[in-house]
C-alpha cells in the first residue's frame, strides 16, 4: 500500500513541474491582436499584462471617438483570444493544482 502512494506522490509532483514550467513560458510570451484589417493592435504578455497599443493615424476620426474604442476593444479581445488559445489547457497563466 505504500508504494501505491509513493507513486501517486512522485506522479502529482512531476504534474506540478510540468506545470510550473507551462506558466514560465506563458510568462515569456506575448501576443498581438488587431481589428479593422490592422488599424489597431494590441499587444498582451503571456500574464495578460498590457504591453501596447498602436493605432494607424488614418483610423482616427474626432468626429467618432467611439469607434476607435470598439476598435481597440476588439484587438484587445482578440490577443486575450490568441492567448487563451495558446496556453495550457486553454486557461491564461496556467493552471493551480492544491497539493
Amino acid at each position: 500500500m505504500g508504494s501505491g502512494f509513493s507513486k501517486m506522490k512522485k506522479q502529482a509532483r512531476l504534474l506540478e513541474q510540468q506545470m510550473e514550467k507551462m506558466q514560465d513560458e506563458m510568462k515569456n510570451k506575448t501576443v498581438v491582436g488587431s481589428s479593422g484589417n490592422g488599424l489597431v493592435t494590441v499587444t498582451l504578455s503571456g500574464e495578460k499584462e498590457l504591453k501596447s497599443i498602436k493605432v494607424k493615424p488614418e483610423c482616427v476620426d474626432l468626429q467618432d471617438l467611439e469607434g476607435l474604442e470598439d476598435l481597440i476593444t476588439a484587438a484587445f479581445a482578440d490577443a486575450y483570444n490568441k492567448l487563451k488559445t495558446d496556453s495550457p489547457l486553454g486557461l491564461p497563466g496556467g493552471l493551480s493544482l492544491p497539493f
